[in-house]
């Protein structure tokens, strides 16, 4: 951790600047529907009913959204056929994720067959890190549980986006290593790293920058002290880097499940700083709430495998 140097678009020479630059704003955008969907106002105020309408307004989406509400990755008894069913079983926070994740799809669809499964990987480690989030935010009554989901999903916009950048032969090296070797394979290969690319990326799509900055500072926790952090964000951002980070093991495979996982006990070089943060007092529970029969359950679910 010591010999990395974390790079912003600052730091970049003009001529690599521009080309990165360049590369970023020919990634398509997602639907105007997207920005509604992410408004403050709208994460605020909107019920059932206004999510519903809005995601019908989008028959794509809303086909895709169906679909994986009736999938067996979240385990419901009996099929739904309405977007305003769904949030009746899984709760407006993970649909809301849904929502968003097949929004994004719409900007990120890989050209080569190589690139299909990095892809895939990625969505499904955003899905998989969402519904954590939402689970862990509850047990842990964290404020404003649905905009950290979407922060978490967001923070998944980075690789995306460096998925459709880097050369096809290096996407597997790239997708097995940590977060601290991706950043430096990135940052070799693009100039910058995920996290930096991703609020790029969103910039110029025009998202709130207060969003764009709370979404980046999850990412930076990979060399974030918890020192420098604002103590008020502190818990959110830790548990949003933790739950993306574990979206990630889970959907590699490195994580078979979180039945021996021990968050004190993980040293990897990509939770060093993170270490620290989870002591804070408002996720004193943390421990407990990831070894809930609940918790543990619905990461069986969303991996295909039996219940313990």
């Amino acid at each position: 951790m010591s010999g990395f140097r974390w790079l912003t678009v600052q730091g970049l020479d003009p001529e690599r600047r521009d080309a990165l630059l360049a590369a970023v704003r020919g990634i398509p955008r997602p639907p105007p529907s997207m920005q509604q969907l992410l408004s403050p106002e709208f994460v605020a105020k909107a019920g059932s009913a206004e999510l519903a309408e809005l995601v019908t307004a989008e028959p794509l989406i809303a086909a895709k959204v169906l679909a994986t509400v009736n999938s067996p990755f979240y385990g419901l008894y009996q099929p739904v056929t309405r977007i305003g069913q769904s949030v009746t079983f899984l709760g407006m926070n993970t649909v809301r994720s849904i929502c968003l994740q097949y929004m994004l799809a719409e900007a990120f669809k890989p050209k080569l067959a190589e690139a299909q499964r990095c892809f895939d990987t990625i969505w499904r480690s955003s899905a998989i890190a969402s519904e954590l989030c939402v689970r862990l935010g509850k047990a842990l009554n964290l404020p404003d549980q649905s905009a950290l989901s979407t922060k978490v999903v967001l923070s998944f916009v980075g690789q995306l986006a460096t998925a459709s950048l880097i050369p096809a032969p290096s996407l597997e090296r790239w997708l097995q290593c940590d977060r601290l070797e991706r950043a430096q394979l990135e940052q070799e290969l693009l100039g910058l790293n995920a996290c930096e690319i991703g609020c790029l990326l969103m910039k110029s799509w025009e998202l709130p920058e207060d969003l764009v900055n709370a979404v980046g500072g999850v990412g930076r926790q990979l060399v974030s002290p918890y020192m420098t952090t604002d103590p008020v964000n502190a818990p959110r951002l830790a548990l949003g880097y933790l739950c993306a980070r574990l979206g990630e093991r889970l959907a590699l495979g490195q994580l078979g499940s979180l039945n021996d996982y021990d968050v004190k006990q993980d040293a990897g070089v990509d939770t060093f700083h993170l270490r620290t943060a989870l002591a804070h007092p408002t996720l004193a529970r943390l421990e407990q709430a990831l070894a809930s029969p609940e918790v543990q359950t619905a990461v069986q679910q969303m991996l295909g495998k039996p219940a313990a």
